[in-house]
C-alpha cells in the first residue's frame, strides 16, 4: 500500500492566494507591512509556513471590523513568525480593540446625529454648520476659502 502524500509545510505564493481567498498582490502588500513572512528559495520564490493561512484569516477578519493594517501589525507583533493565532490570542486582540472599537461607534452616532441636524436645517452655512465647521474653527483662521486653500 502506497503512503500517503506528505503534506508540505509550506506554501507557494499561489497556493496561498488560492487556499485563502486574497489576491497574491495583497499577499505581497501584507508581506512588505510586516504582517506575514515568507522565506526565499534558491530561485527567489516566496514560501510561506501553513500558519500564515491563519495569519491571513485574522488579518481579514480585523479588516472586516473596521481595523486598520497598522493596528492589526501591533497586535501580530506578540506572536512568533510562523506562530498561528490561536483562540487565545484572538480574545487578547478583541480585549485591545474593545476600546477602540467602542469609541469608533461612539463617534459614528455623534457623525450621525450631527448630519441628521445638518439635513433638517438646511442652512448651509460653513460659519453654523456643527459638521463642516464646529465651533467655527474656520473662522479664527481668517477671512477666505479656508477649504480651498488645504493641500
Amino acid at each position: 500500500m502506497p503512503e500517503p502524500a506528505a503534506i508540505s509545510k509550506e506554501l507557494t505564493i499561489g497556493e496561498l492566494s488560492q487556499r485563502s481567498g486574497v489576491p497574491a498582490s495583497a499577499l505581497r502588500f501584507y508581506e512588505r507591512e510586516g504582517l506575514i513572512g515568507s522565506r526565499r528559495t534558491m530561485g527567489n520564490q516566496r514560501r510561506y509556513h501553513r500558519s500564515t493561512l491563519r495569519r491571513v484569516a485574522f488579518i481579514r477578519a480585523s479588516q472586516s471590523v473596521g481595523m486598520p493594517l497598522s493596528v492589526i501589525g501591533d497586535v501580530l507583533g506578540f506572536l512568533p513568525p510562523d506562530a498561528p493565532p490561536t483562540r487565545e490570542f484572538w480574545v487578547r486582540a478583541s480585549q485591545c480593540w474593545s476600546e477602540e472599537i467602542n469609541a469608533r461607534i461612539e463617534k459614528m452616532e455623534r457623525m450621525r446625529d450631527r448630519f441628521t441636524e445638518c439635513i433638517g436645517c438646511g442652512c448651509l452655512s460653513f460659519e453654523q454648520c456643527t459638521l463642516v465647521n464646529p465651533g467655527d474653527a474656520l473662522g479664527r483662521q481668517g477671512s477666505g476659502a479656508r477649504r480651498l486653500l488645504e493641500p
